[in-house]
């Protein structure tokens, strides 16, 4: 009986480490607003370097960091390369589709890519997931891959060749999401 409830338990944990984050689809499409303390500019390889506490929002994403690098391909795919600090850490924000819920994450580095629709945090990587403002679910990492297109985010406690890492794990805080179909019993009601 411990074996079967053991093995219900480790297959709800791996269902739940793949569930669906459903990012707004809509943010593609959306134009991207940047503010800095400073710009440079490479017209030539149309690149635009913005440094100084870095806000960038594209729809519902927010990407703040010390420096932003951000480019655009033939196509009009933009692409950035955010740098934060161990002390101040590039941060990632975007609503979850259709829902109450936000998907942030924070690293020493994040790299966005619009083809892909993808975010990669590295070195010290976190990703967290809110329901309204209560924090459900929580995951560190050394590489941290959020999948707009797939709906998957993917993490890696011991990525080689990833700066600052040695070593190490993933470590995850999985809160089940609220039962909402079934009604609280009534006070006094003892059946």
């Amino acid at each position: 009986m411990k074996t079967c409830s053991f093995i219900s338990f480790l297959l709800l944990l791996a269902w739940s480490l793949c569930v669906p984050a459903w990012a707004e689809k809509a943010d593609r499409n959306k134009p991207m607003a940047i503010e800095a303390d400073t710009l440079r500019y490479d017209d030539v390889r149309q690149i635009s370097v913005f440094a100084g506490r870095v806000v960038l929002t594209k729809g519902t994403i927010v990407i703040r960091g010390n420096q932003v690098e951000v480019r655009q391909d033939a196509d009009g795919f933009q692409f950035g390369h955010v740098i934060g600090s161990a002390e101040q850490p590039a941060f990632f924000r975007q609503k979850r589709e259709g829902l109450d819920e936000f998907v942030e994450g924070e690293g020493e580095t994040l790299n966005y890519d619009g083809r892909a629709d993808t975010v990669t945090i590295t070195t010290h990587a976190q990703l967290r997931r809110y329901r309204g403002t209560l924090l459900a679910d929580q995951i560190t990492g050394a590489v941290i891959v959020y999948e707009n297109l797939t709906d998957l985010f993917k993490v890696d406690g011991n990525a080689a060749g990833a700066p600052g890492v040695t070593g190490g794990r993933v470590h995850a805080m999985l809160t089940p999401k609220p039962d909402t179909a079934a009604a609280p019993a009534a006070p006094g009601d003892s059946k």
